[in-house]
């Protein structure tokens, strides 16, 4: 099966997408993953998925402004998902 560049938004469950978006970067796939809805909450099970990112060379994004990840506007949002193969809405 060839790679696909594959979408994550996290709109409802920070940590389940950030395991879902490490976990589709075994299968070689490019994951982008997208913090919607509100910033991510500073719980112990949130960090230890922000390390295994880390490790999965994902850099989050996200729609919430003021945070301290990159931001996308509705125009960028909008560009990620055309360009995506496949979008995960979690």
């Amino acid at each position: 099966m060839p790679n696909k560049n594959l979408v994550v938004l996290a709109r409802r469950d920070h940590a389940e997408a950030m395991r879902v978006a490490a976990g589709l970067t075994i299968a070689g796939h490019g994951v982008r993953l997208i913090f919607m809805t509100g910033p991510v909450e500073e719980t112990a099970e949130n960090i230890e998925q922000a390390e295994t990112l880390e490790l999965c060379d994902i850099e989050p994004e996200t729609t919430v402004p003021g945070e301290e990840l990159p931001f996308l506007d509705s125009a960028a949002l909008s560009l990620a998902l055309l360009q995506a193969d496949s979008v995960i809405n979690l």
